[in-house]
């Protein structure tokens, strides 16, 4: 597509001279850039649409490392005691 279209990260290293000299350099191209910015940073990061059964047993599972990492030193002791 037209080089003013692109993003970023879509612009190759020797057009980025011409890619910035067609961006909006006026306060409300600068606002309308950071808002456009922000809107897809929130759906990609903390709107997210997809969810399921993957997301809820990471969930868990995150849940039993940190437990585990917190009562080692209770169980480890525990079990100590157990095996002498």
């Amino acid at each position: 597509g037209p080089l003013s279209e692109r993003h970023l990260m879509d612009v190759r290293l020797g057009e980025l001279p011409a890619w910035l000299a067609t961006c909006d350099i006026s306060p409300q191209g600068l606002l309308g850039g950071i808002q456009k910015a922000w809107s897809s940073y929130y759906d990609k990061y903390i709107n997210v649409k997809r969810g399921g059964p993957a997301g809820i047993s990471l969930l868990l599972a995150g849940y039993c490392l940190l437990s585990y990492g917190w009562n080692y030193q209770h169980i480890s002791k525990s079990s100590f005691l157990a095996s002498v």
